[in-house]
């Protein structure tokens, strides 16, 4: 199983952009999914979380400006970004817990994007 993020760039602060994170493979079943991200000289940090039937959550510095959605059909994830500020510029990860057919739950991450968010 792998996980493909894309949609990152550059944005002036203020401007939006949406990543997306696709899980691809076979006879697999994924449980949460989640967004994280990396500033430089930073330790990763959990940007938003969706469990499966569950309610998403948010770090505080992303509330009311990020939104998480999934597209179970297409085993994806998705990170909506408005209103961005030079500070959530970081490499953004993706997430999942995923259990390949007849395996345990483990975590898979996606390779990473960058988003840069210029003053």
């Amino acid at each position: 199983v792998q996980l493909q993020a894309s949609g990152g760039g550059e944005v002036q602060a203020g401007g939006s952009l949406r990543l997306s994170c696709a899980a691809s493979g076979s006879r697999f079943s994924i449980n949460a999914m989640s967004w994280h991200r990396q500033a430089p000289g930073k330790q990763r940090e959990l940007v938003a979380h969706s469990p499966t039937g569950g309610t998403t959550t948010y770090a505080d510095s992303v509330k009311g400006r990020f939104a998480i959605s999934r597209d179970n059909a297409k085993n994806t994830v998705y990170l909506q970004m408005n209103s961005l500020k030079p500070e959530d510029t970081a490499v953004y990860y993706c997430q999942a817990v995923i259990r390949r057919f007849g395996t345990q739950w483990n975590d898979y991450w996606g390779q990473g994007t960058q988003v840069t968010v210029s003053s």
